[in-house]
């Protein structure tokens, strides 16, 4: 059962408190390379990301100098990445796309991203979210793990979840939500074993493997 609005409104004031300006922890240098980082963070780590990224993005941060790098260069700087092969295959027909479809630039658009090679709709509203500024939910794994676990979400598909968080959250946290969800499910709320004695919502937490602290 999804949680009363109080109890949300105290929830999202409490990682305000503690966060009062969240970001995305990947890098990037402008909209293409965000897209890119993105792309490339499935089932990865962004700190996996950003260290494959650190010399590709100097020599590649457009779609014109992606092609010019070639797929099989664009593997070595990625080959340390989980299914860098298909990714680097998606990251040239992405390129290729935007080059020929928009003039390069990358669109602001959910639905032309999610025709893109490669690209869903979490990527879609990260890039949306982070470089569009738009109140745009992207549901991961840690997301869809914590809506659940906070009692925001009973869906049972990321984008129900994302449907049940744009309905319950106030819309001045949705864009703040995403990034605040996500690093708490990194560092704090972990799901093999949550932190409970640095927790900030702990008395808020109705978990059943709540920790004593």
């Amino acid at each position: 059962m999804i949680r009363d609005k109080k109890e949300i409104l105290e929830i999202m004031a409490a990682f305000e408190k503690l966060n009062p300006n969240p970001k995305c922890e990947l890098n990037y240098h402008n909209a293409y390379t965000l897209l890119v980082a993105v792309v490339l963070s499935a089932q990865t780590t962004d700190k996996g990301v950003n260290k494959a990224t650190e010399d590709l993005f100097k020599i590649a941060d457009t779609p014109q100098k992606m092609l010019e790098l070639g797929e099989e260069n664009l593997k070595k700087y990625i080959r340390t990445i989980g299914l860098f092969n298909n990714k680097a295959k998606n990251i040239i027909a992405l390129s290729q796309e935007l080059i020929a479809r928009y003039g390069g630039e990358v669109p602001h658009s959910r639905e032309k991203l999610v025709e893109l090679a490669g690209v869903g709709r979490k990527t879609a509203n990260v890039v949306l979210n982070v470089w569009f500024d738009e109140p745009a939910l992207a549901v991961d794994t840690h997301v869809m793990r914590l809506a659940h676990r906070l009692d925001l979400s009973d869906g049972k598909t990321p984008e129900a979840v994302e449907q049940d968080l744009v309905k319950v959250l106030p819309e001045e946290y949705i864009k703040k939500a995403n990034h605040w969800l996500v690093l708490f499910g990194r560092y704090v709320c972990k799901a093999q074993k949550p932190d409970c004695g640095n927790c900030p919502i702990y008395d808020l937490c109705h978990a059943k493997d709540k920790l004593k602290v």
